[in-house]
């Protein structure tokens, strides 16, 4: 039996199931709102509604088209993400606004997949808001975000909300298992190091220089307590490498989808070069932002596991494979000092997202980790 798009939705048939007829019977609204946490599925679900809009077979999922949106170089599908500091600027805001009177290039309509729409402030929604109530009629929004309490109000009333639901820890893995061939145990350290972004996961269990960022922050925190600050200096600066070391992949794939992208769309390919030029800068920058997270959310996940195994609550470990140094601080850390500790790590992505030096970022969380394992009571 011949897989679709929306085979690859698993554990969202509500939401899939309303957009597959919303595009099957052509009653399209103007704009979307996805919702829902981190691994859920939106982005995948909205590349599955713009197959189903332009691909003859309503979203087959092999076809040219489909492959082309799948892979991020169909002409007639945007993916938005912030240009500035964790925030939409005005002047991106306006652009999009200007590509939305321009005409479709190959399919009857334009789909525009805006991430983090919680990241509009009052002046580019404000910029955004009339297009967004009175889109071209050629156009499609589709807006994503983790939470409808942190989009802003005058976004969300002008929307269709679609919600997505979080997907079961062994649900997730059970997927990931048969996706990939990985062990439960396997399985479950990637979905923690992924934030349970399954997609991510699956590519984390992929790429060897990522499971080697993982194994040094487990070394890290398992050394971190008779580590002194030189230490924790060199520690940090050997962490932030390992993050960067998975760039090198993301430059090949973005080699291959510029080749790739020629073979496609031929002398017009030239033209749009800039953009991809510009893109593929903004990805690297994501990527690299991406591993950091990577890196916090096995300490985070290594903490809390700690946490657990202090609580009696072992069956909810994500990292198996360090159970041995955790048990030893389990013995003895307090909920107190845990709480302090994953705060610690939260203060560090908050900082980071604020454009914080990542360097300076892991050494005032690893000092302040450091801290809390010295004396976890």
């Amino acid at each position: 039996m011949s897989r679709c798009v929306w085979d690859d939705l698993v554990g969202q048939d509500k939401a899939a199931g309303y957009l597959r007829t919303a595009a099957a019977t052509g009653r399209v609204s103007h704009a979307y709102l996805f919702v829902g946490p981190p691994g859920a599925g939106k982005k995948s679900a909205a590349r599955a509604f713009a197959c189903a809009l332009f691909c003859e077979d309503e979203g087959c999922g092999v076809c040219p088209t489909c492959f082309r949106i799948k892979r991020g170089f169909y002409p007639d599908v945007h993916i938005m993400s912030p240009e500035g500091a964790a925030m939409y600027r005005v002047e991106q805001v306006r652009q999009i606004i200007h590509d939305t009177t321009l005409a479709p290039i190959e399919g009857s309509v334009k789909v525009y997949i805006i991430e983090n729409a919680d990241l509009f402030n009052d002046a580019s929604a404000n910029a955004f808001l009339k297009t967004l109530e009175e889109p071209p009629d050629d156009v499609v929004l589709v807006l994503l975000t983790h939470s409808l309490d942190a989009v802003l109000p005058t976004i969300v009333s002008r929307c269709q909300i679609v919600r997505f639901r979080r997907l079961p820890p062994d649900l997730a893995a059970r997927l990931l298992g048969e996706q990939t061939g990985a062990e439960r145990a396997e399985a479950l350290a990637a979905l923690a190091a992924a934030g349970g972004v399954l997609s991510r996961a699956r590519d984390f269990l992929e790429s060897p220089s990522r499971r080697d960022a993982r194994s040094l922050i487990l070394r890290t925190l398992k050394d971190l307590v008779v580590m002194d600050d030189l230490d924790v200096l060199d520690a940090a600066r050997d962490l932030l490498d390992a993050v960067r070391a998975p760039l090198d992949d993301v430059k090949a794939a973005q080699r291959a989808e510029t080749a790739e992208r020629e073979e496609f769309l031929g002398k017009a390919a030239a033209k749009a070069g800039k953009t991809l030029e510009e893109r593929h800068k903004r990805e690297l920058t994501t990527k690299e932002r991406e591993g950091i997270s990577e890196v916090l959310n096995v300490a985070e996940s290594w903490l809390r596991d700690c946490l657990a195994l202090s609580q009696g609550v072992g069956d909810l470990v994500s990292n198996e494979d360090a159970i041995d140094a955790m048990e030893e601080l389990a013995a003895v850390i307090t909920p107190a000092a845990a709480t302090t500790a994953l705060s610690a790590v939260n203060r560090t992505r908050r900082r980071v997202s604020y454009n914080v030096s990542p360097q300076l970022a892991v050494e005032a969380m690893l000092f302040d980790v450091r801290e809390v394992l010295q004396c976890p009571r």
